[in-house]
């Protein structure tokens, strides 16, 4: 398959989905709308929400029961980019090539985009007249997944001890936490909901689950080594900000050719837990492979 063709396929699909279903810009209060329309709408790769709906192909399932849960993590995603470049936290000036929120609109506004996105995402996959096709227990389990990778157990949980051990040398076992829940959790919990919206049975469940967190750690240490060799014009974002932010990364633990070693590792434990699958999860085993080669 044209795994370029595919993705771009997928980006187009979750772009208008989430321009038909979140507030439009013009509506009042226009500037948080803009604000949240600025960040979401400024060219993301939508990995997040095409592994739910990769995922649900995978074991037969059908775009319109997955899409919208596919769309709340996107939102969550871009809520946590918000938040990431503030002042209190990264302080970046650049994201997706564009300057970042808070410089394009304040600190307060910036935050309640944030705010904004993080409540749109759970009011989206909670609304009634969506997912019509699954029962309930489905919904509330894909639900439970990415709630439980939002929180403190997941997202927040990871961010917050990578903003406390900044500066400090860290251990191996902190540093997988760090890498598993700040990034790994909702890009495994994507894979997992897709998988359940989907109608996956428990066998294929655990092995997509399996699939969703050696991807998701294999994402983070490639970003970590993009921060380190990657070119600032293909990434849109400054390069070398977490070595001189004493931020915990695999590169600074282990080195870059033992990380490089430690993602390929994953990417090929990854791809073993879709072994019983057919050729519906080709996309999966595709976009595998593109983490690793990935450039931005």
């Amino acid at each position: 398959m044209d795994l370029a063709a595919y993705l771009q396929r997928r980006r187009r699909l979750v772009d208008e989905a989430l321009k038909r279903w979140i507030p439009s810009e013009d509506a009042f209060p226009f500037q948080v709308h803009k604000a949240m329309h600025y960040s979401l709408f400024a060219g993301g790769k939508r990995l997040r929400p095409i592994l739910a709906l990769a995922a649900s192909d995978a074991v037969g399932g059908l775009i319109r029961d997955v899409l919208p849960l596919a769309c709340s993590f996107e939102l969550i995603h871009t809520y946590s980019l918000i938040h990431d470049d503030l002042p209190s936290m990264d302080n970046d000036d650049l994201r997706r090539g564009k300057p970042t929120s808070h410089r394009v609109f304040g600190e307060a506004l910036a935050i309640l985009a944030g705010d904004a996105l993080l409540t749109e995402a759970f009011h989206l996959a909670a609304r009634p007249d969506l997912m019509k096709g699954v029962s309930p227990r489905r919904r509330i389990q894909a639900l439970w997944h990415l709630a439980r990778a939002a929180g403190s157990l997941g997202m927040v949980g990871g961010q917050t001890v990578d903003i406390l051990t900044q500066g400090k040398r860290v251990d191996a076992a902190t540093l997988e936490y760090i890498h598993t829940r700040k990034t790994g959790a909702l890009i495994s919990a994507s894979v997992a909901a897709g998988a359940i919206l989907g109608g996956a049975t428990a066998r294929q469940y655990r092995s997509l689950q399996g699939y969703g967190e050696k991807l998701g750690l294999a994402f983070q240490i490639t970003d970590d080594l993009l921060d380190e060799e990657g070119e600032e014009t293909k990434l849109g974002k400054a390069v070398g900000k977490d070595q001189s932010k004493g931020k915990a990364t695999y590169p600074g633990l282990y080195g870059i050719p033992e990380s490089r070693r430690q993602a390929e590792g994953l990417i090929t434990e990854a791809l073993h837990h879709l072994q019983s699958f057919d050729r519906r999860a080709n996309p999966l085993r595709q976009i595998a492979g593109f983490i690793l080669k990935r450039t931005h």
